[in-house]
């Protein structure tokens, strides 16, 4: 399956949840319904992955997590707020660049259609999806 394809079923799965739940819940919730989605559709995943993180050659306790990676390759950030900001991008970017990982998506669950509330990264690079 190519990034592009996983992608897709992702976001349909998102689509899912968002028609089912609305805006308006927490992101613990939207995380909670998504992965019963991608369970559903079987589509492995890996919830609240830890990010090993290292300064200078030193290992640093974190509490760094990435909410889901889909089938070892798609990071996904998932927030509930009235506004994607940048720093919510920088942070998916940052994601990406620890785990070394090429493609992200960034899913706002707090919209009236979740079209309006995702943006795929790729490589750093802001695409539409």
């Amino acid at each position: 399956m190519t990034g592009d394809d996983l992608t897709r079923q992702v976001i349909g799965a998102a689509i899912e949840v968002h028609r089912s739940m609305g805006p308006g819940l927490l992101e613990s919730v939207y995380e909670e319904c998504l992965s019963a989605e991608l369970d559903h559709r079987r589509l492995a995943f890996q919830r609240q992955v830890p990010i090993a993180l290292e300064y200078r050659g030193r290992s640093l306790g974190s509490d760094l997590r990435i909410d889901l990676i889909v089938r070892g390759q798609l990071v996904l950030e998932l927030k509930a707020v009235e506004k994607i900001l940048p720093i919510h991008e920088a942070q998916l970017l940052t994601y990406l660049r620890l785990t070394r990982k090429n493609l992200g998506l960034l899913i706002n669950f707090n919209v009236p259609t979740l079209k309006e509330g995702v943006k795929r990264m790729v490589n750093g690079r802001r695409g539409k999806s």
